[in-house]
Parts: C-alpha cells; sequence; structure tokens
C-alpha cells in the first residue's frame, strides 16, 4: 500500500486497484476510509483508482492538529497526491461529501484538473444544501418497499430534528435495500472518524461566493450524477449545482440511491467510463491554462 507524506508530516495512504489511467478517487462519509468504494461497481476495469484514505481515516496517519480534519484544508493533500503521482493533469472523482473537497481542489488548482465526477454530490460548498422538503420528497418514492411504513416516520422526525438518526431510516440511501446494501451498511461505523466528521464541515470551511467565482474559470469537463430516489441530492438539486459549473452535465441513474454503483454497477460503470473516455478539447498542457487565465480572477 504506497504512501507518502503531506505537508505537516502526516502520513497519507492510497490504495491502487485496476489498470489503465488513474483517476483519483476522493471519499465521502464525511471521513470515512475509502474501503467503503470498492472498485466502483468494476469501474477498475476501465482505470487505474487511486482510492485516498483522508487523514484520519483507514490507513492513513493521524493529524498532530484536528483542525486539519476541515474540508478546506485537505485541499493541499489532494495537490501533494497529485504530486506524489507525476501527474501534470488528472481525472477526479468526488463522492458524497468527497465531491465539497473535489470542487474546492478544482477551485484552488484548475489547471491540475482534467475531468471531474461528482457521483451523489450535496452542494454544500457552492451553498447549496439539500433541504428537508427534498430529502422527504424522495423519501416517499419508496413508499412501496416493505419497511416504508416503519422508517417513515423515524425519517421525518430526524429531518425535523426532533429524533436522531435512527438505523432503521437508512434504506433510504440505497436504492435497493438488499444484502449488498446491507453488508455495505454495517462496515460504516469501524470506517467512519466521528470526530473528523464534526470537523469536515466546520465554520469556515466554505465560502460559496468565492468559490462559485473560482469555478467560473475552470475548463475541465464535470458530470454531475444523481441518483433518482436519492434526497441528497436529489435530481433537480443536481441539475442547479452542475448550472454553476462552465463545462457541466447531469446525469440521472434510474432506480439509484446514494452509493449507485451498487444498485446497478453495469449503468454506472458504463456512464462513468464514457465521460472518462471522451476525448479533451481544452489546453493539452496545464501551463496552456495558466497563461489564458485573466489576472484578477483567481481563488
Amino acid at each position: 500500500m504506497p504512501t507518502l507524506r503531506a505537508a505537516d508530516g502526516t502520513e497519507l495512504a492510497y490504495h491502487l486497484c485496476g489498470e489503465g489511467e488513474p483517476l483519483l478517487v476522493l471519499p465521502g462519509g464525511p471521513m470515512r476510509a475509502s474501503a467503503y468504494l470498492g472498485d466502483l461497481g468494476g469501474l477498475s476495469a476501465h482505470r487505474r483508482l487511486v482510492l485516498l484514505d483522508l487523514r484520519g481515516t483507514g490507513a492513513s496517519g493521524t493529524p498532530a492538529d484536528p483542525a486539519t480534519y476541515r474540508c478546506d484544508r485537505l485541499v493541499d493533500d489532494v495537490e501533494r497526491v497529485r504530486e506524489h503521482l507525476g501527474l501534470p493533469r488528472m481525472d477526479v472523482l468526488g463522492h458524497s461529501a468527497g465531491g465539497s473537497l473535489a470542487l474546492l481542489y478544482a477551485a484552488r488548482h484548475p489547471e491540475r484538473v482534467a475531468r471531474l465526477a461528482l457521483v451523489t454530490v450535496t452542494p454544500w460548498v457552492l451553498g447549496m444544501p439539500a433541504t428537508a422538503e427534498e430529502r422527504r420528497a424522495a423519501a416517499r418514492l419508496r413508499e412501496g418497499e416493505p419497511w416504508f411504513a416503519e422508517a417513515f416516520p423515524l425519517f421525518e422526525r430526524w429531518l425535523s430534528g426532533e429524533g436522531a438518526f435512527d438505523p432503521a431510516i437508512v434504506p433510504f440511501f440505497y436504492g435497493r435495500w438488499d444484502d449488498a446494501a446491507r453488508a455495505h451498511d454495517a462496515r460504516a461505523d469501524a470506517e467512519c472518524n466521528d470526530e473528523a466528521a464534526d470537523v469536515y464541515f466546520s465554520e469556515g470551511a466554505f465560502d460559496p461566493a468565492a468559490t462559485r467565482a473560482a469555478l467560473a474559470r475552470l475548463t475541465a469537463p464535470v458530470l454531475v450524477l444523481a441518483g433518482e430516489v436519492d434526497g441528497g441530492p436529489c435530481p433537480d438539486l443536481a441539475r442547479r449545482s452542475a448550472a454553476v459549473l462552465p463545462h457541466a452535465e447531469t446525469v440521472v441513474q434510474p432506480g439509484a440511491g446514494h452509493y449507485p454503483w451498487l444498485d446497478d454497477p453495469e449503468w454506472f460503470v458504463q456512464r462513468i467510463t464514457a465521460f472518462l473516455d471522451r476525448p479533451l478539447t481544452g489546453p493539452s498542457d496545464p501551463a496552456d491554462l495558466l497563461d489564458r487565465t485573466p489576472p484578477g480572477n483567481g481563488p
């Protein structure tokens, strides 16, 4: 398992899976070890996945300063991985909360991103959280499920703040509540760093106006993938977030929840691969992009 040192000395681990052009994958959770991503439904047959364990998760080390768990402060770790891999530009995929980190990286280093795939990403970083109404509407799409009658009242209490998160509502986050989904969820507690998660979205992590302005100069193509029955983000929120980005497209995976590679691996891999394999039309050298960036438009 390869490792490298972050600027502050924290050891960062990443896992390599598959062959082909590298794809850096940033996990969600927030602050969940990358193991939950598996091989993204077989995407490793088409790309060499570089699955990063964010500091304090998985095989990566624990930093001396817990404040460095904050999402914006993790951008330097992502850049350090790129330098370590020796890539002038790289394709990046962010899942869920990892999408906020991917967008912050793209805002700060637009010349280093070749393609960006955002998979079921609630765009907190853009000042666009999922609303209770959106989550509730998505949940109601599951009325035909045998677990719905028990789970929905608990889901309502959680949304309103009147109740804690109850394990009975977990099926709302999966398109199919089958054995694979149950096994996937059963590993969540062991794979998550709750202390780090509390810091990830903490005050000061995001400046939506500044991030939007910085992303306006992003020339990389962006794919925003939403699950049809996911509430965070729902397809409409995914489309609205894509509209903020200059070269973004939205695709909705039928019947999928928050982990679409589990719900229909073949559909997911086919769509992601089609996006990643599309020829780039922008500058082939990061220096070209830097030279064409108007002065005064930095992040």
